[in-house]
């Protein structure tokens, strides 16, 4: 019903103001009594074959929402009954900001992708803690990024503070450093500033009487001298594991009329990319630490090769726009059968 009703209509009209318009739906529907679990009914699967405990924390099976969809931690709550085992909010920064001007989200049907240029918008970090101290039962990541205006040289404290913040209110941290659409952000993927940076919430990390799993979230766009550098300071510093992979600047094979626009791209053509980066940093590293696959996952079967390539979970978002909640379904029930 949602790919022949629902995604045409919605699809007509400019894809930010849906996104809102949706959450709003989203939101009506949760007053109506026995909604809740309606939805539930239709599109969640629980059985002990599909949880997983991955750094730590156990996940009532592997399908996530990526960061992005819920930044500002409205509905995870809501979202979570479409079947999501886990919820990934953000990227939230230190102060509130606008990101940048419109028109910065854009379609691509004939590609099932879409481009954004969003350039972290979000509540600011304190804002939004409010929202998740009322959370019970949802598997939270909070995934932290710095200030369009926070200089390469200061953003450690941009991330310290967000660290510091929210650490009582999510399961795990995903440093975002891989954004294309904040200026100068990727730079902070070299070896230096990025050990820097990983070492320093490492350490904050390792001072608590409970410590978080800390992930960091890198672009599809690097080559493999780069991603052995990733792995290095992956197992240098200690931290939990990649999630593989953010939004690509390359254009490659798209056929959309507005494919130029600038942004990171995702959905459907960055499928084969993330996969074979995942793989690259499972096998190079020799599964030395966990992964969360995000990038392209359409159906159950692309989720599948990138558990198969080395994930331990995965992430939808695009997909999650253009298949509707009816993939994660798919999905876990797909997984189900492997393990039976």
């Amino acid at each position: 019903m949602y790919k022949k009703l629902v995604q045409p209509f919605l699809f007509l009209f400019d894809p930010e103001k849906v996104h809102y318009f949706s959450f709003s739906m989203i939101k009506w529907l949760s007053f109506i009594p026995g909604a809740a679990q309606i939805i539930k009914f239709f599109f969640q699967i629980k059985h002990p074959k599909l949880e997983r405990e991955v750094f730590g924390l156990k996940f009532p099976n592997p399908v996530g929402l990526a960061a992005g969809f819920d930044k500002n931690a409205v509905l995870y709550k809501q979202l979570s009954n479409f079947g999501f085992g886990f919820i990934e909010i953000g990227t939230l920064t230190p102060k509130a900001q606008v990101g940048n001007p419109k028109k910065r989200l854009f379609r691509l049907k004939d590609d099932k992708a879409i481009i954004n240029r969003m350039g972290f918008n979000n509540d600011g970090v304190d804002k939004v803690l409010n929202r998740l101290k009322k959370n019970t039962d949802v598997l939270i990541g909070g995934n932290i990024g710095k200030n369009k205006n926070t200089p390469n040289e200061k953003a450690v404290d941009d991330y310290v503070q967000c660290f510091n913040s929210l650490f009582n209110y999510v399961n795990y941290f995903v440093v975002n450093v891989s954004s294309p659409n904040t200026p100068n952000l990727r730079a902070l993927q070299d070896k230096e500033p990025l050990s820097h940076l990983l070492t320093t919430l490492k350490s904050l990390n390792t001072k608590k009487s409970n410590p978080k799993p800390i992930l960091l979230k890198i672009a599809p766009d690097l080559i493999d001298t780069q991603l052995d550098d990733i792995i290095d300071i992956v197992i240098s510093t200690k931290i939990d594991g990649v999630i593989a992979t953010n939004t690509t600047l390359s254009r490659e094979g798209l056929k959309s009329k507005n494919k130029l626009e600038t942004g990171g791209m995702s959905g459907k053509p960055l499928n084969r990319r993330s996969t074979e980066v995942i793989r690259y940093l499972s096998s190079k590293s020799n599964n030395a630490f966990p992964i969360i696959g995000v990038g392209g996952i359409h159906s159950a079967e692309d989720a599948l090769e990138k558990i198969e390539a080395g994930a331990s979970l995965v992430q939808l978002y695009t997909g999650f726009v253009y298949e509707g909640p009816a993939v994660i379904k798919r999905i876990n029930k797909l997984l189900l059968s492997q393990n039976n």
